[in-house]
Parts: C-alpha cells; structure tokens; sequence
C-alpha cells in the first residue's frame, strides 16, 4: 500500500511531467535518440525526383509500373535510468534535494521513452545494486519506477559507480540507452563507464549544488559528510579556507568533464537552484542536430 503522501507527490510529478512531455519533451527524445536502423515499410509508385536506387525491381516486374521501397526508422529501443541513492543525494541548498530532482527528470525521460513506444528500466544503486527494475513498456511501469525512486530506502550510504555500471554490463544484452543520475562523487570507475559507453548509447545527468562549490560566509561550520560520517570544522570566515573549498570543487569539475569526453560519454550539468527543464531540452536538441 503506498502511502497518501507519496501517492500525491507521485500523482504531481506525473501531472507535472506528463504535461512537460507532451508539449516539449516527446518530440525532442525522439529526435536526440534515434532508432537502431531503418525498416522496410511498404512500397509506392515511382515519382519525379525520387533515388533510382530505391526502386523495387522485383514489383516494378510484376506490375509493369516503376515503384520504390519506403523505409522507416526502427524506432523501439530500451532506456535505463541508473540513479545514485547515495548519501550526497539526500542534499540540496534550495527547495528540493539532489535525489528529488533525479526523481522528476527519470520521470520526464521514462514518460518520454513510453510516448515513443520504448521499454523503460532501473537500477539504483548506492556502494551496491539497491534496486534493479528490468526494462518495460506502459505507464503503470513508469509510475511503478517513479514511486522505487522515492520510497526506496538504502540499504547503505556510500558510492560505487563501478559496481551499478558493471551491473548494468552483466544485464544489459541488447544495445540500449543508458542515462546516469548522480552527483558523481566516486573515484575509480572510469573503466566499466568505457565499457558501457562502447556498447550503449549513454549519457551523464550530472547533479550539482552551488554549495559544493562555494562556502558562504557564517563562521565555524560543522561539515559532515552524508556517506562517510566524517565531520570537519571549518572557519568560513578565512578567505584561503573558501578559495582551496571552491577551487578543489573546480578541479573535480574538470577531472569529472575531462573524465567524461575520454570515455565519449555526453555530460548534462543539473544545478539544484536552477529549472533542469532548460538544460535538458537544450542536450536534446544539440544532440538531435550532432547525431
């Protein structure tokens, strides 16, 4: 029995992002991720203008009348959503957390994927496979996935990439669209992300909080970190002290980007204090014009 509370939040989201999807999101999923080929269709006559090469040879023998193939983009594919259920996740400076943003995005995508006829799929993972839902069609699924992103308790604060996208080599079979939700704060996984690169069509949602990357200025603060528990007390008063945060925050961003673009891996940056609606559309987009 799902309670009332998450049965609301989950009945908004899908208000909210069914709406999302069919006046923008629909047509740009379609366009940014292609079918696996195309497809014979059917045949029709020959008209001025047409590629001599598409002619079928074997009807314009039959009936006398020159006719050519149609052919059509083998459109159904199979997206899977992997998300980080870590501890960082639970963490979020303006209205809403890393983990619930993650949850309205999968639900924009997920409902986009169905609207064009794709199986939809999710693995959740923190330092281990929390949760892995095998890929299916229909709305009731897409509700089922976003409701596993919401009530799913972890079973463990840590991080591992490695392991969710090993994971993701050992089930996947077929070519898939792969997308990742998290904030990516592990080391260590860039080889199985090139492997999984190398064999589906996968993409990085990139999750960031402006305060992971600045300090403001409120004196002693206590910083505890979500998956560790590790605490340390640091004076944001002291000027060195907020330049090495931001500029250690700088270089993990570029280690993060550079990291990214070797393992050919597209990066959609997501800032918990701005719409994701605009930088998604915008990836859509690029990548419709690029592929």
């Amino acid at each position: 029995m799902i309670p009332k509370e998450l049965f609301k939040k989950i009945r908004r989201i899908e208000i909210r992002t069914k709406g999302l999807v069919n006046n923008v999101f629909g047509g740009e999923y379609h366009s940014a991720f292609k079918g696996r080929g195309i497809e014979f269709s059917e045949v029709r006559p020959y008209q001025f203008g047409d590629d001599i090469r598409s002619i079928d040879w074997n009807v314009t023998a039959r009936t006398g009348e020159t006719f050519v193939k149609i052919f059509e983009e083998e459109r159904e594919q199979t997206l899977v959503l992997i998300v980080d259920i870590s501890g960082s996740e639970d963490f979020g400076t303006q209205n809403k957390f890393k983990r619930e943003i993650a949850a309205e995005i999968c639900a924009i995508l997920g409902f986009s994927a169905i609207k064009n006829n794709d199986k939809v799929g999710l693995l959740l993972f923190s330092d281990q496979v929390e949760l892995f839902v095998p890929p299916k069609k229909g709305r009731r699924h897409v509700l089922r996935l976003i409701r596993d992103l919401f009530a799913h308790e972890p079973r463990s604060h840590g991080t591992s990439l490695a392991v969710a996208l090993n994971h993701v080599l050992h089930v996947l079979h077929r070519r898939s669209i792969v997308l990742i939700v998290s904030d990516f704060f592990d080391a260590d996984f860039e080889k199985p992300l090139r492997l999984v690169s190398q064999r589906h069509d996968t993409v990085a949602i990139h999750l960031q909080d402006h305060r992971e990357q600045e300090l403001p200025m409120l004196g002693l603060v206590d910083l505890t970190d979500p998956e560790t528990g590790e605490t340390l007390v640091l004076d944001t008063y002291s000027r060195n002290a907020r330049r090495r945060f931001a500029e250690h925050a700088e270089q993990q961003r570029a280690a993060l980007a550079t990291l990214f673009q070797r393992a050919r891996v597209d990066n959609v940056p997501i800032h918990t204090d701005k719409d994701y609606v605009e930088p998604l559309i915008r990836f859509f987009r690029h990548r419709a014009k690029t592929y």
